[in-house]
C-alpha cells in the first residue's frame, strides 16, 4: 500500500474514532416546568428524546460510567436513580425533603443533598440506599460540592448568607465562611485549593481558601447597559487546568468568563434568557448553558468564547449534565472539574 492510500485510511480512522466518540456523548438537561428529562445528541447538537421525572427536577449528576443517572426532583422530595438508556426509574433514594442541589462524591457512591426546607445536608449511600447522615447547616441550602481527594464536603445556605465546611470521614459540619447574600452554587478548583461560591442577590463571587476557610478574593460584574440588579451569579464551572472560571449571570443573560489566576472578569457572553447552569464537555471544547425563561440551551465554543448553537428544549430548564463516556470523568451543573 502506497503512502497516499495509508493516509487515506488512517484518515477515516480518525474520523470514524471522533464520529463515535460524539455520538457516545449525550448533554441531559432537566425541565422544571415539564417534569421531564431532555436528551441532546453531542455530534448533531438536537434533541433526541425526552422522558418524565419527578415533580420540579433541578439537579442532575452521573456515576462515572455514566450507566447511572441521579436526579432531584424537588418537589417529589425524592432524588430519582434513572437508566439514562432508557429514561426508566430503577428506585427513588431517601432524599429529605426538598431537594435542591447535590454531589457525588469521588468514591462514586456517597451522595450530598442539600435540602431546602429543612435545613439539613442528607448524605445517602446510593449502593445501599441508606441515610448515613443528616448534617444541620445553615437556612435555606441549595448548591453543594465535594473536594477532588473527598474529604470535604460544602453546602450553601441561601437565607444564612454562609458556606457551611462537612468533614467527609466523621460527616459532621466543623465550619462556616460567611459570603454575599443569597448563595446559590459552588465548585472546587481541579487542585482542590479554592472553592468558588456565588451570592446570586449579592452579585459576586466570592473565593475561598479550602485551608483557611477564608475569602482570598470578592468577584464583581459590570455588563454596559445591564443593571447591577440583573447580574445574579447562579451556576459556576472551572477548566481543569485552572485557567478560566465560568459563571452564569441569571436574568442579565450572560455567562461571564474569569480569568481563574488574576480573578478579572476577562469576557461576557451573550446566551439565552435567564441562564441557570453550566456544564462542560469532558475535553472542554463545549459549554453548555440552561436558559430557563427562553426554554433552550446555548452551545458555546470554549476556545473562542463565543455561542454557536441555541437548541430549544422543554420549558424552564434548569440543571444539565453531560453523560461521560466510559471511563471519563463526568462534568456537570455546579460539579467541580
Amino acid at each position: 500500500m502506497n503512502r497516499a492510500a495509508t493516509a487515506r485510511l488512517l484518515l477515516c480512522a480518525g474520523l470514524l474514532g471522533l464520529a463515535g466518540s460524539a455520538k457516545s456523548q449525550e448533554i441531559f438537561v432537566s425541565n422544571e416546568r415539564d417534569n421531564t428529562v431532555s436528551v441532546i445528541d453531542g455530534a448533531t447538537l438536537e434533541v433526541t428524546r425526552s422522558f418524565p421525572v419527578g415533580r420540579r427536577p433541578r439537579g442532575l449528576t452521573f456515576s462515572r460510567d455514566g450507566r447511572t443517572l441521579y436526579v432531584c426532583a424537588s418537589d417529589s422530595d425524592a432524588v430519582q436513580v434513572i437508566d439514562p438508556d432508557t429514561g426508566a426509574l430503577r428506585h427513588n433514594l431517601p432524599s429529605g425533603e426538598d431537594p435542591e442541589q447535590f454531589a457525588l462524591a469521588p468514591d462514586d457512591r456517597t451522595l450530598f443533598i442539600a435540602n431546602e426546607e429543612n435545613a439539613t445536608t442528607t448524605v445517602v449511600d446510593a449502593q445501599t440506599r441508606k441515610v448515613l447522615a443528616q448534617i444541620d447547616v445553615g437556612i435555606e441550602p441549595e448548591g453543594m460540592a465535594v473536594s477532588p481527594d473527598g474529604k470535604t464536603a460544602v453546602t450553601t445556605s441561601e437565607t444564612t448568607n454562609m458556606v457551611h465546611w462537612i468533614d467527609v470521614p466523621t460527616l459532621t459540619a466543623t465550619d462556616a465562611t460567611p459570603v454575599g447574600q443569597r448563595p446559590r452554587a459552588a465548585a472546587f478548583s481541579a487542585d482542590g485549593r479554592m472553592l468558588w461560591a456565588s451570592s446570586e442577590i449579592g452579585g459576586t463571587v466570592a473565593v475561598i481558601d479550602a485551608a483557611t476557610r477564608k475569602v482570598v478574593e470578592t468577584i464583581e460584574f459590570a455588563v454596559k447597559g445591564i443593571a447591577a440588579d440583573r447580574l445574579q451569579p447562579v451556576g459556576i464551572t472551572l477548566t481543569r487546568d485552572g485557567r478560566f472560571a465560568f459563571v452564569a449571570l441569571g436574568p442579565s443573560d450572560r455567562v461571564a468568563v474569569i480569568d481563574a489566576k488574576t480573578y478579572k472578569v476577562v469576557n461576557y457572553i451573550l446566551v439565552g434568557r435567564r441562564v441557570w447552569q453550566l456544564a462542560m464537555t469532558p475535553d472542554e471544547s463545549r459549554l453548555f448553558t440552561t436558559n430557563g425563561v427562553s426554554g433552550d440551551v446555548t452551545v458555546i465554543d470554549v476556545a473562542t468564547q463565543r455561542p454557536i448553537r441555541s437548541v430549544k428544549v422543554g420549558r424552564f430548564p434548569w440543571g444539565v449534565a453531560v453523560r461521560p463516556a466510559s471511563g471519563t470523568p463526568e462534568r456537570s451543573a455546579g460539579a467541580a472539574p
